[in-house]
C-alpha cells in the first residue's frame, strides 16, 4: 500500500486513524477480550477446528489462530480493530491529491468515523471492517497500476517511433558500445515475465479484504470490478479477486449448506432515524438490527447532520466530474455506489424483496444480498472523497475534520461502554482441556438451544455462543437466527448447517440418544436436556458451566 507523499504531512492521516481508534475504541483497548455478537474471539483458538454450515469465518479465523501462535489473542484482537481505523484513514487520504493536507485530513475523518462503520462495529463485524477500509487502498494500487502500465507501453512506443526515425543514432549507439533499450522479447524467462504481469499492488492492497472472508471480498468486486472495466484491468483485477476469494468460496460451494429466504425481511435495512428507511441508508445507516445502533443517532440534529454531510459529499464528488485533475477512478466509483445503494434499497421494499426472495430460491448463493446495507460501502467512500472537494482548505477543512466526531459524538469511548474487554471465567478453559484432550471422536452439543449468549461476566452484552470457536472438535449449536420485527413480534430465521438443524429436531423431539454427540456442554439451568440421563456421566460441574460425556 503506497502512495503516502514524501513528506512530513505524510504522517497526519496516520496519527489521525491510530487517534480515531483509541477515541472510538476506549475501554476496548484495556486488556481482554470485546465480546459482541460477530466480535467473538477466544483464548488460544484451534488452528483447523471441525466446522460445518457456511464458512462466514474464512479465512479469517484462521489468520487469527495462526497469529495467536506468535501473540496473545487480545494483542491479535486489538491490532485488527486499530488496524480497521488506520487503514481507512489513510487510504481514504490517498485518494485525495497530497498537495491538499487538510483535504487529505478531511476524508480521512469521515472515512473512519461515520455510521456505517460504528453500526457495523457494533454488530462485531470486525472481519467486513477490514476490507472496508482497505478499499481506497484498492482502488488506488488498481489505477495506479494500470496507469503505470498504460504509461510504460506509451513510453515503449515512443522509443520504438524514435528507432525507426533516427536508424543512424541507434547504429552510433551501439557502435559506441552502449546498450540501448531491451526489446520486449528479451525481457527475460517466462516465469520473470508472469510475475511482472501480476498486479503486486493491488494483491496486497486486497489482503485485509481477503482475510476478511466472504462479505468483504464481495464489497470489493462490487467497488473495484467497476473501476476496472473502466481501465480495462478486467482480467488482472478479477484475476486477484477470483484468487482471494478461493479460500471461502470453495468450501462455501460445497458446504451443502441452505439459504432461508425469510431472512429477506429480518436482513432488510431499517429506518433508524426520522427520514424513513431511504433517508437512513442515504445518511449511511439503515442497518437491520437495531442493537447495533448508537446511543441517540435517531435524534433529528445528528441524522439531520449526517445527511447533509453525505448531500456535502456528493456534492463535492459531482463537481470532481469537471476537475483537471478529476481521479482516474471516478466513473466507477460512482457506479459502484449507485450499485451498491441500489441493492440496499432492494429488501427495504415488497416488490424487491420478492425478487430477492425468488433469487435465494433458485440459488442459495444470492444469500449474501439479504443484507443489502452492507453493500454502502462503495458510498461512504465516495461522500468522504467528495467531502475532501468541496472543503479543501481554510475554516471549512478543519470544521470537516472534526465534523464527523461532533454529528456522531457517541461513538467515542467504545459507544459509552458498548465495546469492554473482559476476561474469559477460567472455567471455560478447564472445559476445552478435558474435550480436546479427549481422543475419543464425536461431536460436542452446546446448550441452551440458541445461537447467542448474554453472560453477566460479559456485561450482558449479546455475543455468538463462545463454544462455536473454542473446541477442536465439531460443535452442534442452533444457528437459527431469531429478529425482532419493526411492527413487534419476531422472525424466525433457519439456520443454514444441515447438521444442527437436525439436531434441533431431534431436541425438540426429546430424542436424545439419537443426538449423534460424546459431549454436552450447558451453560445454564434451562437447556431442554434431562440433568441426569441414562449413559451420561457429568465430567465438569462449574459455576456457570457443566459438562456431559457418554
Amino acid at each position: 500500500m503506497t502512495g503516502m507523499p514524501r513528506s512530513p504531512g505524510r504522517w497526519a492521516p496516520l496519527a489521525l486513524g491510530l487517534g480515531l481508534a483509541a477515541l472510538a475504541l476506549g475501554p476496548a483497548l484495556g486488556w481482554g477480550l470485546v465480546l459482541r455478537y460477530d466480535l467473538l474471539f477466544v483464548p488460544d483458538p484451534p488452528l483447523w477446528p471441525d466446522r460445518g454450515g457456511f464458512p462466514r469465518a474464512v479465512p479469517s479465523d484462521f489468520v487469527v489462530a495462526l497469529l495467536s501462535r506468535a501473540l496473545p489473542v487480545e494483542i491479535v484482537q486489538k491490532a485488527a480493530l486499530v488496524a480497521v481505523f488506520v487503514l481507512a484513514a489513510t487510504g481514504a487520504a490517498a485518494l485525495v491529491p497530497p498537495e491538499r493536507r487538510l483535504a487529505r485530513l478531511v476524508a480521512a475523518a469521515f472515512y473512519a468515523w461515520n455510521i456505517y462503520l460504528a453500526q457495523r462495529l457494533m454488530l462485531g463485524q470486525w472481519a467486513l471492517l477490514l476490507g472496508v477500509a482497505a478499499l481506497p487502498w484498492a482502488l488506488h494500487a488498481l489505477t495506479r497500476e494500470s496507469g503505470t502500465r498504460e504509461s510504460g507501453t506509451r513510453e515503449s512506443g515512443t522509443r520504438e517511433s524514435g528507432t525507426r526515425e533516427g536508424g543512424t543514432r541507434e547504429s552510433g549507439t551501439r557502435e559506441g558500445g552502449t546498450q540501448g533499450p531491451r526489446p520486449a522479447r528479451e525481457a527475460g524467462p517466462w516465469p520473470l515475465a508472469a510475475l511482472r504481469a501480476v498486479p503486486w499492488r493491488l494483491a496486497l492492497a486486497l489482503l485485509p479484504a481477503a482475510v476478511g472472508g466472504f462479505q468483504a471480498m464481495l464489497v470489493s468486486w462490487l467497488a473495484l470490478m467497476p473501476v476496472a472495466v473502466a481501465r480495462r484491468r478486467v482480467p488482472s483485477a478479477a484475476g486477484v479477486l477470483v484468487l482471494f476469494s478461493l479460500p471461502w468460496a470453495v468450501p462455501a460451494l460445497t458446504s451443502g449448506a441452505v439459504t432461508d429466504p425469510a431472512g429477506v425481511d429480518a436482513f432488510a435495512a431499517r429506518a433508524d432515524g426520522p427520514f424513513g428507511v431511504l433517508g437512513s441508508l442515504l445518511s449511511l445507516g439503515g442497518i437491520w438490527n437495531a442493537e447495533a445502533g448508537l446511543p441517540g443517532q435517531e435524534a433529528w440534529w445528528t441524522a439531520g447532520a449526517r445527511l447533509l454531510m453525505v448531500a456535502a459529499g456528493l456534492y463535492g464528488y459531482a463537481r470532481l466530474r469537471s476537475s483537471p485533475d478529476r481521479p482516474a477512478w471516478w466513473g466507477g466509483l460512482a457506479v459502484s455506489a449507485a450499485a451498491g445503494f441500489c441493492v440496499a434499497a432492494l429488501g427495504a421494499y415488497e416488490p424487491g424483496r420478492a425478487v430477492l426472495k425468488w433469487l435465494i430460491a433458485l440459488w442459495p448463493g444470492f444469500g449474501p444480498l439479504r443484507d443489502g446495507q452492507v453493500y454502502l460501502a462503495p458510498l461512504v467512500l465516495l461522500t468522504a472523497v467528495g467531502l475532501a472537494s468541496a472543503l479543501r482548505s481554510g475554516v471549512p477543512a478543519l470544521v470537516g475534520v472534526l465534523a464527523p466526531v461532533l454529528v456522531l459524538p457517541t461513538f467515542a469511548l467504545g459507544a459509552f461502554g458498548r465495546l469492554d474487554a473482559v476476561t474469559y471465567p477460567g472455567e471455560w478453559l478447564a472445559v476445552r482441556r478435558i474435550v480436546d484432550g479427549d481422543p475419543a471422536p464425536g461431536a460436542l452439543l452446546s446448550l441452551p438451544w440458541g445461537a447467542h449468549r448474554a453472560f453477566a461476566w460479559n456485561g450482558g452484552r449479546v455475543v455468538l455462543d463462545p463454544a462455536t470457536k473454542l473446541f477442536q472438535r465439531r460443535v452442534l449449536w442452533d444457528d437459527t437466527l431469531l429478529v425482532g420485527l419493526p411492527g413487534g413480534g419476531r422472525l424466525r430465521v433457519r439456520g443454514e448447517d444441515p447438521l444442527n438443524r437436525r439436531t434441533g429436531d431431534l431436541l425438540a423431539a426429546r430424542a436424545y440418544d439419537r443426538i449423534p454427540v460424546r459431549y454436552v456442554l450447558m451453560a445454564s439451568g434451562e437447556n431442554g436436556f434431562p440433568s441426569g440421563p441414562p449413559g451420561w456421566k457429568t465430567v465438569f460441574d462449574g459455576e456457570g458451566l457443566r459438562l456431559l460425556r457418554r
